[in-house]
This record gives C-alpha cells, structure tokens and sequence, in this order.
C-alpha cells in the first residue's frame, strides 16, 4: 500500500473528500486519541498550557487537548479542506493555514509546548522543485523552537519511511537546539510500531516539570558530553574551518568554495 506522502503533497491529498473520510472513520479516530494521549504523556504539562498543534488537520487531536487537558491550543495546517472540516466541527482552538515547511510563524516565547501527531514526516519528501527537504526540516525546527518559551517541550508522533528520515528529522532538530531524542513504543511489531520526537527547548526553570524521557535513546547529558569531547580534540585550523563550513552547508547556508588556500593563516603585511 503506499503511502500518502508520495501521493501527492497534502493540501492536494486531503482534498474536501478524503477529509471528509478521514475525519469520521471511527478507526481514525480512535487511533488520533491514542497517540495524543500517549503524546500529551510524554509531554509532561500542567492542566491549561497554551498548546501549538502542527498538522492539526480537522482537529482531531485538539478535541483531546481541550476535553481531557483543558488545554488552550491553536493549530496550523497546510489543508484547507482539513480546516475548513475542522471549522464546520466547532473546535476549540484558533486554525491557522500555514505549511510548516516555511517556519512557525508566532513571536518568540508564544507557547508553553507543541505537539504534532502524523505530520511531520511530509516534511521529508520533495512535492516540488522548489522544496529542499533539509532546509525545510530547518525553517521548521528553527521557528518552532523561537516560537516556544524557553524549557518549551515538543513530541511529535511520526511515521518515517526509513531510518535515513529518522536521521533528518532528529539532525535538524539538535541543529535547531533542541535536546532530547526518541520514543520508540512497540518496536518489535511492524503494525503498531510507533515513533515519537521529544524534544525540549533550552533549559527549564526550576518550577517546570520535566519532560518525560523515559525511554528516550539521545539526551541531553550525552548531547552535551560530545560537545566537550570535541571542544578538547586538538583541530588545526584549517580542519576547523572546513568543519565550520560543512555545519553551515546543513543549515542550508551558501559558503565559498574550497581551495588551497582554505584555513591558511594569512602574513601579516607591513
């Protein structure tokens, strides 16, 4: 069976029809509240937090957001029709449409923490010439973490094709800052194998409850370890510029090109 990322991009895939279908099947259903409510777990956030939805589609997981939570919550999604079926359904939260692709468009420090359940994984295929999917992945993490307060927390539930979209996704997401790693629920089963991205951004104040990490296979002490097993490799210098320019080669930053002369000291002139 494919998959709907390869379809088509999905403001084309969920048109009015297939949000129609995918909102009231029962299965769907069902399934958007299990893994909300395994995601809200992992989360980890008081009752009434201010909840950025990304992907939210018709809604589907903001219904467990306010009935269960209570939580306050916006979403943004790339489909009309899903927001248009969301806006006929009377849901609690603002909609916005918005492709996450092009960034996370609040001020900085707007929200307590995001989830985002089936969605992020689009993120990783190319719908046009024009979509890159590293610089999206980056405009998307970068936005999301200025767009949320500082100890923020973000999970997303996704479903990668393969462990090279995992590697994508998760290398954006510390390129960006965030810390934290990944869930893996059900591993062994092909069906119900579930992966979900908990991240959080910056450190947390003392009255903050934390992120749940249990489970988690990349934290932040390891994260912080590997920096300073770097900071005390001895590196020449040209071998520190090239690695400076290869880190802002993956930020999607345009550098100049290598040649002899790369990382050579310049003589003083007289």
């Amino acid at each position: 069976m494919s998959r709907p990322e390869e379809l088509a991009p999905p403001e084309v895939f969920y048109n009015d029809n297939e949000s129609n279908k995918y909102t009231t099947s029962t299965r769907v259903q069902h399934i958007q509240a299990k893994m909300t409510l395994r995601a809200l777990e992992l989360l980890n956030i008081p009752p009434n937090s201010f909840v950025l939805d990304i992907g939210c589609g018709s809604g589907l997981s903001g219904e467990i957001l306010t009935e269960e939570y209570g939580h306050v919550w916006c979403g943004l999604d790339i489909s009309p029709s899903m927001l248009a079926t969301g806006l006929t359904r009377e849901v609690e939260g603002d909609l916005m449409m918005q492709d996450m692709g092009q960034g996370v468009p609040f001020r900085p420090g707007t929200f307590d923490a995001a989830i985002s359940i089936s969605a992020i994984q689009w993120l990783c295929y190319a719908d046009t010439k024009y979509h890159e999917p590293q610089k999206r992945l980056m405009r998307f993490f970068n936005g999301l973490f200025a767009s949320l307060k500082k100890g923020g927390k973000f999970v997303a539930q996704f479903y990668p094709k393969d462990d090279d979209h995992v590697e994508q996704i998760q290398h954006a997401a510390k390129l960006a800052g965030f810390s934290g790693g990944l869930v893996i629920d059900d591993p062994e089963s092909k069906k119900n194998k579930k992966y979900y991205l908990v991240l959080t951004s910056g450190a947390p104040s003392a009255q903050d409850q934390q992120v749940n990490l249990q489970g988690v296979t990349m934290d932040e002490q390891e994260k912080i370890s590997d920096a300073r097993r770097k900071k005390n490799d001895r590196e020449s210098t040209k071998n520190y510029v090239m690695r400076k320019k290869e880190l802002m080669k993956r930020r999607g930053r345009q550098v100049t090109h290598d040649s002899k002369f790369t990382g050579r000291k310049r003589r003083p002139r007289f």
